[in-house]
């Protein structure tokens, strides 16, 4: 927490501010920071969906002026809740009533027939995870899916949207976008595995699944 704040202090970032979050590359950094500083405790901030591709589709205005940051102070509040460690994920996979776990990577690493992008990292998943593509929530042109679409897409999961969830992906990037589209059907409570994929898989002593969910 004192890193982040100190570094998004001297963004010009801090307490009292509205943050809108944008990218334009498919939520794949806008979800990740809006995760980030939900986590520290921001609850004013929100994602432009479509990014900035849609802004510029909209006719938006832009500038190429550099902005000049002045210091602001930010409070960090950790939100505990939304972070999800190794120690954490492994002690939940024996309780019964366990929240969700939502696995955001493309079908094939997930199922173990496809390779990780990271070398010498098997592929497989979580045991008892479920298999949510972060693609999934998103349309072809690029923004977040309708409410309506939303809710299919996991409720044909088999997965209430308004349970206790828990998303990952490869290293806790694309799980954000999952994280996001929750959010949008109104749980923002929902955790995010920071470590996913890559960290599970590095410990030879936690247990790999494959085929479907």
């Amino acid at each position: 927490p004192h890193v982040f704040s100190a570094r998004v202090r001297k963004l010009g970032l801090g307490d009292g501010n509205r943050l809108v979050v944008y990218d334009r590359n498919g939520f794949f950094a806008s979800a990740r920071v809006w995760w980030m500083f939900r986590l520290m405790g921001v609850t004013d901030i929100a994602v432009l969906d479509g990014g900035f591709n849609a802004w510029l589709l909209a006719g938006g205005a832009t500038e190429d002026i550099a902005p000049v940051a002045v210091e602001r102070h930010f409070t960090p509040r950790v939100q505990a809740h939304l972070l999800k460690s190794t120690e954490q994920i492994s002690d939940m996979l024996d309780q019964p009533g366990r929240p969700y776990l939502i696995d955001a990577r493309p079908p094939g690493r997930f199922e173990g027939t496809a390779p990780e992008p990271r070398p010498d990292l098997p592929s497989g998943h979580i045991p008892g995870s479920v298999n949510i593509p972060g693609s999934a929530c998103l349309t072809e042109a690029g923004f977040m899916k309708s409410s309506e679409d939303l809710r299919s897409v996991f409720e044909a999961a088999g997965i209430d949207p308004a349970a206790a969830i828990v998303t990952s992906c490869g290293s806790g990037v694309t799980a954000a976008i999952t994280a996001l589209a929750l959010a949008v059907l109104g749980n923002d409570m929902a955790a995010v595995y920071d470590g996913s994929w890559t960290e599970w898989a590095s410990n030879s002593a936690n247990s790999i699944a494959t085929g479907p969910g």
